[in-house]
């Protein structure tokens, strides 16, 4: 919980946003998808949303971006629903120590992904996503989904995103023909890319992300409502994947910093929770060298240490 002499939320998202907002070493923007090389790196978005429905937010938190392996949370979370524990038979909840993309991991373990947070697994998760559907009614489930979540219908795909990552995922089209070959993929590698790619180019902004995140730092309940959107075991389960696996061979470096489970995407966002209390979601497009955002881990680090969020406080 936090601290009784914590300051208020607005006041530390204020204070973390003037202390960034003219940071000089920002990252690198990823430019190995097209479209996400013409994004501003001055960019920098904050928004924190509390379980009670209180929310705050500083800076470009209403600016749509795609949020990109953030999307993993939830076509793991969909995913689960669907197949239940027989997804682990397909998908380990190890960490991977290696990049994002590798494929290194894969011939060793006989083409069964580490876990469903690195790209390995989450093609394997819109795999079971896809089953028994076409390629677009699973891309319209996933997009309902997240709209849900965040309680918003205005939020979409953008095709601009999906159209560069279709035309470039060569290294995804190896991973993916790769389990093929071991029979861990049931579908048409094409179809299952599909899939895959367009729910990367969910285009959203940190106060959307924060909301559509919340199930889980609600012990699985919807802000504001009674409604359950997993059991609270599953949040819990799925807390423990982000905070061991959702930064890839950065996690346990996120954990050491920030200690709070987090899922990164390289569109520069970031969505961590802290659970019981809140959801954050946090923007800049600028990433390190394990394709994080880099003042967006820097800002976590300081919200979860002003406001005394960490999962390892005494």
């Amino acid at each position: 919980m936090p601290a009784r002499d914590a300051p208020p939320l607005q006041l530390i998202l204020d204070r973390v946003y003037a202390r960034l907002r003219d940071e000089v070493d920002r990252g690198k923007v990823a430019d190995y998808i097209p479209e996400l090389k013409h994004v501003d790196p001055q960019r920098l978005g904050l928004s924190i949303q509390m379980v009670d429905g209180q929310s705050f937010h500083a800076g470009d938190a209403d600016t749509p971006f795609s949020i990109q392996s953030v999307s993993k949370v939830f076509t793991l979370t969909l995913a689960l629903g669907k197949v239940g524990d027989a997804l682990w038979r397909r998908v380990g909840r190890e960490p991977s120590g290696s990049a994002f993309n590798s494929i290194v991991q894969l011939e060793y373990e006989h083409g069964i992904p580490r876990n469903p947070l690195i790209n390995a697994g989450a093609i394997v998760v819109a795999d079971v996503i896809l089953a028994g559907h076409a390629p677009r009614e699973a891309i319209g489930e996933i997009v309902r989904f997240v709209r849900f979540l965040a309680d918003d219908d205005t939020i979409t795909i953008d095709p601009e995103v999906a159209r560069s990552e279709t035309a470039t995922g060569f290294r995804n089209h190896a991973l993916a023909n790769y389990m093929r070959a071991f029979g861990n993929l049931h579908h048409d590698v094409d179809k299952v890319l599909g899939v895959y790619f367009h729910h990367c180019a969910l285009s959203l902004s940190c106060r959307q992300l924060a909301r559509a995140g919340a199930f889980l730092a609600n012990r699985g309940r919807l802000v504001g409502g009674a409604n359950s959107v997993v059991s609270e075991e599953r949040a819990r389960r799925i807390n423990a994947l982000m905070l061991t696996c959702g930064h890839y061979d950065g996690s346990g470096d996120f954990a050491f910093r920030v200690g709070l489970p987090g899922k990164s995407g390289v569109g520069g966002g970031i969505l961590a929770i802290a659970p019981g209390i809140a959801s954050i979601a946090v923007w800049s497009p600028g990433l390190n060298a394990n394709g994080n955002s880099q003042l967006g881990s820097r800002a976590l680090e300081m919200i979860a240490r002003e406001a005394d969020w960490s999962i390892f406080s005494g």
